[in-house]
């Protein structure tokens, strides 16, 4: 990924901020993130949900 697509992908996240006061840290994030996205599993049903349902009441 070319540093202006990660430029234009941080400003729409909404770092513009952090973009202007830490371009390398930003960068490297972005490049960190890139480099381990494989080991995201997407779901292959919609009905099926990433974690154990979130139950109300006492903890165990």
């Amino acid at each position: 990924m070319d540093k202006l697509l990660i430029e234009a992908l941080a400003r729409q996240a909404g770092l513009d901020r952090a973009l202007a006061e830490f371009p390398d840290c930003v960068l490297a994030a972005a490049k960190q993130a890139i480099g381990r996205s494989s080991e995201i599993n997407t779901p292959t049903s919609p009905a099926v949900e990433p974690w154990p349902p979130m139950k109300v009441g006492a903890g165990a």
